[in-house]
């Protein structure tokens, strides 16, 4: 945990914010993968997190700003969890690490809720995400589960963001510890890749890493001679000279901060020339855009920027053709990147994405887009100092959504099909640094950057 003082804080922060009302926070419970004593890693909520700071199971929190109370409900362990767990702290003392001095056994929140509805107040939650949390909502608040995103307080939702997207010195240098442990895990897989190996032997040594400070990976490991599809999740495939691996990775602290960054590496150490062409195009996309991100520019520009030296690249080597901002305008290089530049990061790798992206990656100048490719954008809204986000561009040929476009003849104006058919097996690049927005400009978090240009990576892999 941070100083108790930083979770009071956050919490008054919030009053500020809100003035008046009641407002539930749900933690997060154990969650079985096959029978109940046999439980997956626990996580716990990142709100629940952010405002009270106690990675302990079954715990709820209320707010109440009206009567001026914070409340923690949550169940002493008995003598058998000690028995199977060893002594534990009893939730008064939990309480009292985040500067909360009442507390009430769980089974009091529901009588809590009912008594406020009796008195016609609002209980203002937020999404919930998991089927546990939306059945006590259910049974408690007698809300419809398919009703329950929309009865979720905009308020509340709008005001956990307001905090939580500009990050405190403590989480940046949280997010730091992330990006140490996160560079060892790519470096590590470069100086052990070698041909014939298995995509899982070096997955599993990346993720090893993270356990061994205490970690576990941010997300579940993306490692991949297959890098055209974007969030590949099979790790079986034996590794040849001459394959490209799209490993996108991070770590998560022992606090709960993420890192997340994607390189692509050559087996057998040398990048071919037409791998070394595109791989460019990516690297000098990442570096230009990276030099853009500053307060007042909106992420979705910087993401048209992006598409464009992308596009502008392709035309190059015959790829593309025709008038660039055109043919991004009207989404042609989606072909090829069919994503979104990047997405908030922080507690969660993809952060807050629960509450909702609309709120989070968005705001009143900036909104979604309907177009394929720039639909899929996370991350739009204007920067500001404290946003810590990814810059992740790529280049991908997929054969399945190049058929289709053939097919159709779609842009044909703007997209060289025959010439498409030298990269039809081609696979994937992509490259993603994490990025802090400073008062002046952006800075790449890290004490140093992973190898990213192809002399580095060629350069490390040799050795």
């Amino acid at each position: 945990m941070f100083k108790p003082e930083i979770y009071k804080n956050r919490r008054e922060n919030l009053k500020k914010i809100l003035k008046n009302g009641k407002y539930l926070f749900l933690g997060n419970n154990e969650m079985p993968m096959n029978y109940p004593a046999n439980g997956y890693h626990f996580r716990q909520d990142s709100n629940f997190l952010y405002f009270f700071g106690l990675n302990v199971a079954g715990m709820a929190a209320i707010i109440d700003i009206d009567d001026d109370k914070e409340i923690i409900f949550a169940n002493d362990f008995d003598v058998d969890d000690i028995i199977w767990m060893g002594p534990q702290p009893k939730v008064k003392e939990l309480a009292e690490k985040c500067l909360v001095f009442e507390t009430h056994p769980f089974a009091d929140l529901e009588k809590f809720i009912k008594n406020t509805k009796k008195q016609s107040e609002k209980i203002n939650f937020l999404p919930p995400y998991r089927h546990d949390n939306m059945i006590l909502l259910n049974n408690i608040l007698e809300i419809p589960f398919d009703k329950m995103k929309e009865n979720a307080s905009v308020e509340f939702i709008k005001a956990v963001i307001e905090l939580r997207n500009t990050k405190e010195q403590v989480e940046i240098d949280e997010i730091e510890r992330a990006a140490k442990i996160g560079y060892l895990m790519h470096t590590v897989s470069m100086k052990n890749l070698k041909p014939e190996m298995y995509e899982r032997e070096i997955c599993g040594i990346m993720e090893g890493i993270s356990l061994s400070y205490g970690s576990v990976p941010s997300f579940p490991i993306i490692y991949s001679k297959n890098g055209q599809t974007l969030h590949n999740p099979y790790h079986g495939n034996k590794l040849a000279v001459g394959d490209l691996v799209l490993q996108d990775a991070g770590c998560q602290t022992d606090m709960y901060y993420a890192s997340d960054n994607t390189r692509t590496i050559p087996v057998g150490g040398k990048y071919s020339q037409k791998q070394k062409e595109i791989y460019e195009i990516v690297f000098n996309t990442i570096n230009s855009t990276i030099k853009l991100m500053k307060p007042g520019i909106t992420y979705m520009s910087v993401h048209i920027r992006a598409c464009e030296i992308i596009a502008e690249g392709l035309k190059n080597l015959g790829i593309m053709k025709g008038d660039v901002k055109e043919a991004v305008e009207l989404g042609a290089h989606a072909l090829f990147m069919p994503h979104g530049l990047g997405h908030m990061m922080g507690l969660d790798v993809h952060d807050m994405e629960d509450l909702g992206q609309i709120y989070v990656g968005f705001d009143e100048k900036v909104r979604p887009s309907t177009t394929f490719g720039t639909s899929s954008v996370r991350m739009g809204r204007e920067l500001k100092p404290g946003f810590v986000l990814t810059n992740e561009p790529g280049i991908y040929f997929i054969p399945e959504l190049i058929d289709i476009w053939k097919n159709e003849k779609k842009f044909e104006n703007f997209i060289n099909y025959t010439k498409i058919e030298e990269y039809r097996n081609f696979g994937g690049i992509r490259l993603e640094d994490d990025i802090l927005i400073t008062k002046t400009g952006s800075k790449i978090i890290g004490e140093k950057r992973i190898p990213i240009s192809i002399e580095e990576v060629e350069s490390i892999m040799k050795a």
